[in-house]
């Protein structure tokens, strides 16, 4: 096995590892439990999850997805998690390399991840990850290379600011909530991540896939446009879009428009 390998591969570990932590915060913070204790343990019988139990993704497989102790089905949502968040980091260390700023990197998308799947479970995004994120966010723009402070401040006002005005834009006109505080909170973070200059992209990346998706489930459930989809998960999706190629796809966008037109 070559170095790179050897690379990418505990970057896969590092991050299949960090996703079964994620998967106890999807679980907990929406509950409003601890994080830290109790020890894992399984949601039907109580019995506590032993270690060699808890392995990423491979203890899942071994029990074949159920609980040791009761035989209640465990979710596959767990292994989904784990291997999201490992492709997630090899993704990132590919992109970027093993540069110290990329840690900022890891940890933004664990916040990603974690937020995506509180909102697809609960449609709400906790405001414990979101307002905290902000201001992470700022004093991480010191670390990384393509972000000052002022473009982070910027991203917070013009990512926030931005979904706000449609909010409130939309409740004046249907006289109903179109969109939730959690979303405008999540696009101010996002923004104090990799600044004002990746909003417009980053609404772009996520209203297309929110489209895909959105009227594909609305014409399979004959919702007829009344359909409740939480937006945090193509928020979410259209940030790390944009973080491994938004550049690339901002010029090829733009080269497409110049020879075409």
């Amino acid at each position: 096995m070559t170095p790179y390998h050897v690379f990418i591969s505990a970057a896969f570990l590092l991050g299949a590892v960090i996703g079964s932590f994620l998967n106890v915060c999807i679980y907990r913070i929406p509950a409003g439990e601890s994080i830290v204790r109790p020890r894992s343990r399984c949601g039907a019988c109580g019995s506590p999850i032993r270690w060699y139990q808890n392995i990423p993704i491979l203890s899942f497989l071994a029990l074949r997805g159920r609980c040791a102790a009761c035989g209640a089905k465990i979710s596959w949502r767990y292994p989904l998690v784990e291997a999201l968040t490992g492709g997630l980091f090899v993704l990132l260390l590919w992109r970027f390399g093993p540069q110290p700023f990329v840690l900022v990197l890891l940890l933004f998308a664990a916040a990603l991840v974690t937020i995506t799947f509180i909102d697809l479970d609960h449609q709400i995004i906790p405001d414990v990850i979101s307002l905290p994120g902000i201001v992470v966010g700022i004093l991480c723009s010191f670390l990384l290379p393509w972000v000052s402070w002022s473009d982070s401040l910027l991203g917070i006002l013009l990512g926030g600011g931005s979904l706000y005005l449609v909010a409130a834009g939309y409740s004046l006109l249907s006289g109903k909530e179109g969109m939730g505080g959690g979303d405008i909170k999540l696009l101010a973070m996002i923004g104090a991540f990799l600044g004002w200059k990746a909003i417009l992209p980053i609404v772009f990346f996520s209203s297309v896939l929110g489209t895909l998706v959105g009227v594909p489930l609305m014409l399979v459930k004959k919702a007829d446009g009344k359909l409740a989809i939480p937006f945090g998960p193509f928020l979410s999706a259209g940030a790390l879009i944009y973080l491994l190629w938004g550049p690339l796809i901002v010029r090829w966008y733009l080269n497409f428009f110049r020879t075409t037109f």
